[in-house]
């Protein structure tokens, strides 16, 4: 389910802030982009997330705004003398570089020398890491409260979709009565026309043997309870969103099949509603947990 959190945590001199973006997806695709000095935290921050956010597309970002002047890189001062020692020792041995060794130019090339600048992986402080946590969980917790409203703007949409193609099945009722007859009449109209003798007892046995195939009450019956089914896990289960698309599929065939043996053009209508509907159904139940 697509949600946003955001989460910030403030030290000292520093503010942290957290936030995370998710779009739709069978599994957790977590992507984490976050600053060099807190990669060590890494997985700590993948493991609150996961325990939050079971599945989607998830993008996390850190960042850091620091008010002080901070850098991971030291000068060794030893060395930058022992290196400044020796070229002003060649210099002053060396008439044609007499005073070059107060160059500018010359410190430069002294800082590439190794062992001269070095970048340490410090550790960061554990008020800086409690804080990284916290930002995190607020921002998770901010997405999941998202996730739960929309959630719910969502179930309640299924269920009006669901009261819809029981109303539509509702519908169906008088044209079915009608359609029972229709039928009668145009089996009796078509043999009229073959000017045979008919043995009406028998004639009354097979079209009641037709019309039964062409019956829905069976469906319609598991049609409603495939519904009220639907009803009880979506506003009972938690994590309910597969379930919700085993159950949708099972009412696709009972409308599926109501369709094939429909045999008149007001249900087929009805049919072809019901199906638009939970179509729809399908479709946003993949948004759900």
């Amino acid at each position: 389910m697509t949600g946003f959190g955001k989460g910030e945590a403030a030290l000292r001199n520093k503010k942290i802030t957290v936030e995370i973006r998710s779009l739709n997806s069978k599994q957790l695709d977590l992507s984490l982009r976050l600053p060099a000095v807190y990669r060590q935290s890494e997985y700590e921050i993948r493991n609150l997330i996961a325990r939050t956010i079971q599945r989607g597309k998830v993008d996390v970002f850190v960042t850091v705004e620091s008010q002080a002047v901070e850098t991971s890189a030291h000068i060794n001062k030893e060395a930058f003398e022992a290196y400044y020692r020796q070229i002003a020792d060649i210099c002053a041995g060396n008439r044609d570089l007499a005073g070059v060794h107060a160059d500018a130019l010359v410190i430069q090339s002294i800082l590439r020398l190794p062992d001269v600048v070095s970048t340490e992986a410090e550790a960061i402080p554990e008020e800086e890491h409690a804080a990284l946590l916290a930002a995190v969980e607020a921002a998770a917790a901010h997405l999941d409260a998202f996730r739960e409203q929309e959630g719910a703007i969502l179930i309640a949409d299924l269920l009006r979709r669901v009261e819809l193609i029981e109303q539509y099945k509702t519908e169906v009722v008088p044209f079915e009565k009608a359609r029972t007859e229709t039928v009668k009449a145009r089996i009796l109209d078509n043999l009229s026309k073959l000017a045979v003798d008919v043995d009406r007892n028998r004639l009354e046995q097979e079209m009641i043997f037709y019309l039964e195939k062409l019956d829905i009450t069976e469906e319609k019956v598991r049609l409603t309870n495939h519904c009220n089914y639907f009803r009880e896990v979506a506003s009972s289960e938690e994590g309910a969103g597969r379930k919700l698309g085993f159950i949708a599929q099972e009412m696709g065939r009972e409308i599926n099949t109501m369709g094939s043996k429909a045999n008149e053009p007001n249900i087929q209508i009805l049919v072809v509603k019901m199906k638009d509907e939970l179509e729809k159904i399908k479709e946003q139940v993949l948004n759900i947990l």
